[in-house]
């Protein structure tokens, strides 16, 4: 008796309709992830390069009713050049002292104790934001 076979010979006829749209999604998953990896370094580079001046507000402490001590610190690039706003407000909200600080330092982080002189007693102080000498704000 004779053996009926009952698939085609492989690799007879060419790659078959699941090796062909393996290889696809396989040239679309390099893509993708490819692209991702792009991205990923784009947006990571503008925060890291993007950064001339920035400020973070450590702590602050109630001197009297008409002075509060702000301890700030700052990062940036040595040769950039701006200021820091900072506002202090009293219990309603209401702003009593609002005041730019320079910092023009050769440093890349300069960690600072600032003094608000205010029109009344404050419970908050806030950091409004930083802007470098190119009028970028940060």
């Amino acid at each position: 008796m004779t053996a009926v076979r009952e698939a085609l010979p492989e690799n007879r006829y060419g790659r078959s309709a699941d090796q062909r749209a393996d290889r696809k999604l396989k040239i679309i998953g390099a893509v993708l992830g490819v692209v991702l990896l792009g991205v990923i370094g784009w947006i990571g580079y503008g925060y890291v390069a993007g950064k001339g001046l920035s400020a973070e507000l450590i702590k602050f402490k109630v001197v009297s009713d008409e002075r509060v001590e702000v301890h700030l610190e700052v990062r940036k690039d040595r040769d950039a050049q701006g200021y820091c706003t900072l506002r202090a407000l009293r219990e309603d909200s209401g702003e009593v002292a609002r005041k730019d600080f320079r910092f023009d330092d050769d440093s890349s982080r300069i960690d600072r104790i600032l003094t608000l002189r205010t029109t009344s007693r404050a419970t908050a102080v806030e950091l409004i934001g930083c802007t470098d000498d190119d009028g970028t704000p940060r």
